[in-house]
């Protein structure tokens, strides 16, 4: 990008030429500057009054524009952050270790989209201000990856896990110590040797991989790179921290990345960093009323500064009543127009259509809203290897989908798919996990429980078998686990539908929560309904004092042919342990009544159990006619920001 070709006869006034204040300013910068190359010879130039795109010397202070602007996210140092490093390409340092000559208005680096890191910081800090902040601007130094936007070698921050809470240790000095475990001497004898002997392979190793690590940058110190830095006190922040423009991301003070600062600036002052930067900033104090620590430009109290005092033994009155004149100055207002980004803009940030970043064995790409046709905004792969050639998992995130699918996981081993929704489907799905669409190729289905009558909150289901969990159920079920036997083969071959030819239940499990309202040998953990044998058994919770639980077998009589809505109750088809206290669990009465209530369940439970399979067979067809016919929803508000997108959706 050729920036000489710009144009710039439509800027306003105020960029071409100087008011008196910025020509009194100037000067007082200057006499700034001649005394701290006087006092410092060693010290590198200040970024001080560099030209801008009309080539007029502005003080950099008078570049920072404060802007809010009208966005929700904006409001926040996270959103500002994220739009401008989406929203700028990033251009590197004509010289990697000195400052630019220039330094561009936000309005023009925003016009354009592009910029160097100066121009990243200046736009950021702007916003920031503009949103309440403390925030400044830093010229400084960092590391080679910093300053070219190599994050090749970091984490993805969607995949850094989040750091580990330490075990607080029982504060009980009294408590038992145990005896250590006894070790053979003679094993750590041979253990020992077998060390010295793979002592050289080590060794050896090691040297390679010495050989391997990327060579020591030669630049490294001296590298120029512009951030922002953030102080406690306003919008409740908490602590001093730095913000990378290139990448948005937050750094502490300690970071081993940034190697030292040499100015700080905002809208209304400068400071000069008096302070030892061989270790980095870590130990760096960022208290700016420490005239020890920083050299303030403009005194903002009575207190004198050090360049003052040290260069008024010399001087002359005049020279004094001068820097009584400087202690009074008030910054001029800013020459910039007022930062303004579209709606359109803003909901688009990137000038190439796409944004690539490329991390440890990851890649993350975005786009802007509306811009792919099923939603896509984002997609991160990550991969086996550190060349990216062997997928693992591939994460993409939606917005703006009808079908409220905001998130899928495609595990490249298995192939495995898991789309998640927001809350609001009308099936009310939370997530869903499968390899296929089509019927009884495994699926996991995740619901809003607390939206469902039943409590359902996830089913699972296969050719074989179906599982489903409840939660707050008032019966207390929070299990139920179905096998199924295959279907008529006959049937198959003829053509027949799953309804006409439903899979014969084998087997249907339920288990129960205790229920602490009723005793244990009347309250039932487990049921099992054997559905082809014939079969059922009951099993209870245990009391405190138990080690077998109470339970009841009903069996099919040997020899007797089974009858519609017939109850047939003998001691030959009742197995019983009864551990009970109670006496009426020995009354084949009971027995009776129990079992006449299990046969009802029984037909109750196949019926649902086909409806559960009815529902799974609903969802499955919604959900291929819905990624069949993918829409995209358009906010009632921004119906006049996107006429484009909805006419191309029409």
């Amino acid at each position: 990008f050729d920036w000489s070709s710009i144009d710039t006869s439509d800027l306003p006034s105020s960029y071409k030429t100087n008011s008196w204040q910025e020509k009194e300013l100037l000067q007082l910068a200057d006499h700034f500057f001649q005394q701290y190359t006087h006092l410092c010879p060693d010290r590198k130039p200040l970024f001080i009054y560099p030209v801008n795109e009309c080539g007029v010397q502005k003080f950099v202070s008078t570049t920072v524009r404060p802007t809010l602007l009208p966005y929700p996210d904006m409001y926040y140092w996270s959103g500002c952050a994220s739009f401008v490093c989406d929203y700028l390409i990033m251009e590197p340092l004509k010289c990697p270790i000195t400052p630019p000559s220039s330094l561009y208005s936000p309005t023009t680096i925003v016009k354009y989209q592009r910029g160097n890191c100066f121009d990243f910081a200046v736009l950021l800090c702007s916003l920031l201000i503009g949103a309440g902040y403390d925030a400044y601007c830093v010229h400084g130094y960092a590391t080679l990856e910093i300053c070219s936007l190599d994050q090749t070698q970091e984490v993805c921050p969607r995949l850094r896990k989040p750091p580990e809470v330490p075990e607080e240790e029982d504060p009980n000095k009294y408590r038992v110590k145990y005896p250590l475990e006894p070790q053979s001497k003679f094993e750590l004898q041979q253990k020992a040797r077998k060390e010295k002997e793979t002592e050289p392979a080590q060794e050896e190793e090691t040297k390679e991989e010495e050989e391997e690590e990327p060579k020591r940058d030669p630049l490294h110190g001296l590298r120029v790179h512009a951030w922002v830095l953030v102080l406690p006190g306003k919008r409740k922040v908490p602590e001093t921290f730095f913000i990378n423009p290139f990448t948005g991301n937050p750094h502490s003070t300690t970071d081993e990345c940034f190697l030292g600062i040499e100015s700080i600036w905002n809208d209304r002052n400068y400071w000069v960093n008096m302070q030892d930067c061989r270790k980095g900033c870590k130990d760096l104090s960022f208290d700016l009323t420490d005239p020890f620590c920083w050299e303030i430009m403009f005194l903002e109290s009575n207190k004198s500064s050090q360049l003052t005092t040290e260069s008024a033994k010399g001087d002359t009155e005049e020279m004094q009543e001068k820097e009584e004149t400087d202690m009074s100055f008030e910054m001029p207002l800013s020459w910039v127009a007022r930062i303004k980004v579209s709606s359109r803009e803003y909901e688009n940030p990137f000038s190439l259509g796409t944004k690539v970043i490329l991390y440890d064995k990851a890649k993350q790409e975005k786009w802007a809203a509306y811009a792919n046709e099923d939603g896509l905004v984002e997609r991160l792969t990550v991969y086996a290897d550190s060349d990216r050639t062997e997928e693992l998992e591939v994460k993409e995130w939606f917005k703006h989908r009808e079908d409220l699918l905001y998130m899928r996981e495609v595990d490249k081993q298995t192939q495995l798919i898991t789309d998640h929704f927001e809350p609001g489907h009308p099936l009310l799905l939370k997530a869903h996990s499968y390899t296929s669409l089509e019927p009884e190729t495994g699926h996991t289905v995740e619901f809003y429980h607390t939206a469902r009558v039943d409590g359902l909150w996830k089913r699972f289901e296969s050719a074989t078998e179906m599982t489903e969990y409840f939660v707050g159920r008032e019966d207390f079920l929070h299990t139920r686990h179905i096998e199924f036997d295959e279907r008529d083969k006959k049937m198959e071959k003829a053509g027949a539908t799953a309804d006409a030819n439903p899979r014969p239940i084998v087997q249907i499990k339920e288990y129960f929560h205790r229920n602490p309202e009723k005793p244990a040998d009347e309250d039932i953990e487990e049921r099992i309904f054997m559905v082809i044998d014939d079969v059922i058994q009951v099993t209870y919770h245990l009391e405190l004092h138990d080690t077998i639980a109470s339970q009841v077998v009903f069996s099919r009589v040997i020899g007797r042919e089974k009858r519609e809505d017939e109850i047939f109750l003998s001691r030959e088809n009742t197995v019983k342990y009864q551990p009970w206290s109670s006496e009426k669990h020995k009354n084949m009465l009971h027995l009776y009544d129990l079992l006449w209530e299990l046969r009802a369940e029984q037909k109750e439970l196949k019926q649902q159990v086909r409806d559960s399979e009815a529902e799974m067979l609903n969802i499955l067809m919604v959900r291929k006619d819905e990624e069949t016919n993918i829409k995209l929803s358009v906010s009632m508000y921004g119906t006049a920001k996107r006429g484009q997108e909805q006419e191309a959706m029409v």
